[in-house]
C-alpha cells in the first residue's frame, strides 16, 4: 500500500518561526556585508555569464526540476516541495564552496548577489508558474490560495532588507563589514542547521517512516542540477573555473528561505517540509564533497561529472 505523505503535517511551533526569520535575514545580512555595487557591475561587464546565470537560476532549475516531476510522478506535496527548492535563489554557502572548489569566487559572489536581488520577485512567480504545469501541484496551489504577492512580502523582509542593510554597511565602514561577516556568516549557518536538526528531532516518527521518499527525489535532482550547471557552462565555453561556480550555484539552493515559506504558506505540509528540510541538509554535505573533490584537482584536468 502506498503511504500517503500529503496527507502528514509536522509538528512544528509557529512561534519558532520567528527564529527561522530572523536566522534567515542575519544569513542575508552576512553575505550582503561583501557585497558591493561593484558585483553587479562586473556581472554586467560580462553579459554572457549573466545570461548564462539566469538560464540556469530561473529557467533550467525549475524546468529540470518539472522535468523529474513529470518521470518520477512522486506525491504532490514531495513534488511541491522540490518546485520550492527550484524557485528558491541560490544558496548563500556557494560562495565558500566555490572558494573551496577552487572556483571563480567573485563570479559565486555575483551571482548570488544578483539571483537574491531577483528572488525578491522570481521565487513567487517561479513557484506559481511551475507548479501550474503539474496538476497535482497546481490543486494544492488553488487549494490554499496561495497569493505570490502575500510571498513576495516576505521574501523582501527577509532578504530584500537585509540585502540593503549589509551592501550600505560595507559601503560607509568596509572594515567593520568584513570583520562582522567572518562573525555573522558561520554562527546563523549554525544557527540554522541546529534548526532544522531540532525539527527532524521532534518530528523523528514521521520522519523515520518517511523520509525515503524524499531522499531519493532530492538525491536525484541535486546531482543533476550539478551537471546541468556544469555543462552548461561547458557548452557555453566558459573557463574550467566558471564551470565549476555555475555547477555549485545550480545545485545548492537557499532551502533555508524555503522551508519558512512552506510553514507559513503550506501548514507544514508534509511532503514539502521533508524534502526542503532534508535538500537544506543534504545539499551542503553534498556540495562540499564536490567542492573538496575539485579542490585536489589540478585546473587542467577537467571533471566530467
Amino acid at each position: 500500500m502506498i503511504e500517503n505523505v500529503d496527507s502528514i503535517r509536522i509538528n512544528f511551533d509557529t512561534n519558532s518561526l520567528w527564529i527561522v526569520n530572523i536566522t534567515l535575514a542575519i544569513i542575508m545580512l552576512g553575505v550582503a556585508l561583501d557585497i558591493t555595487v561593484k558585483d553587479f557591475k562586473n556581472l554586467f561587464n560580462h553579459p554572457k555569464k549573466v545570461f548564462i546565470g539566469i538560464l540556469l537560476q530561473f529557467i533550467l532549475v525549475p524546468a529540470t526540476t518539472l522535468l523529474l516531476v513529470y518521470i518520477l510522478k512522486p506525491q504532490a506535496s514531495l513534488a511541491l516541495g522540490l518546485m520550492m527548492v527550484a524557485a528558491c535563489p541560490g544558496g548563500n554557502v556557494s560562495n565558500f564552496m566555490t572558494k573551496l572548489a577552487k572556483g571563480n569566487t567573485a563570479l559565486s559572489v555575483s551571482l548570488t548577489a544578483f539571483a537574491t536581488a531577483m528572488a525578491l520577485f522570481m521565487t513567487p512567480i517561479n513557484l506559481a508558474i511551475w507548479a501550474s504545469f503539474y496538476q497535482p501541484t497546481a490543486s494544492i496551489l488553488k487549494e490554499i490560495n496561495l497569493n505570490p504577492l502575500e510571498v513576495t512580502k516576505i521574501v523582501l523582509l527577509i532578504l530584500g532588507i537585509p540585502l540593503i542593510i549589509g551592501m550600505y554597511i560595507n559601503h560607509i565602514k568596509p572594515h567593520f563589514a568584513s570583520k562582522l561577516s567572518r562573525i555573522l556568516k558561520p554562527v546563523s549557518l549554525l544557527i540554522l542547521i541546529s534548526f532544522i536538526l531540532v525539527a527532524f528531532y521532534k518530528n523523528i516518527d514521521i520522519f523515520n517512516k518517511y523520509i525515503h521518499h524524499a531522499f531519493y527525489l532530492v538525491f536525484l535532482l541535486n546531482s543533476i542540477l550539478y551537471m546541468v550547471g556544469f555543462y552548461t557552462a561547458k557548452m557555453a565555453k566558459m573557463s574550467f573555473e566558471d564551470q565549476k561556480t555555475l555547477s555549485i550555484e545550480t545545485g545548492i539552493q537557499n532551502s533555508g528561505l524555503g522551508l519558512m515559506l512552506v510553514f507559513l504558506f503550506f501548514q507544514g505540509l508534509g511532503g514539502m517540509a521533508l524534502v526542503v528540510a532534508f535538500w537544506g541538509i543534504w545539499d551542503i554535505f553534498s556540495g562540499l564533497v564536490l567542492a573538496y573533490y575539485w579542490s585536489r584537482k589540478s585546473n587542467h584536468k577537467i571533471l566530467n561529472v
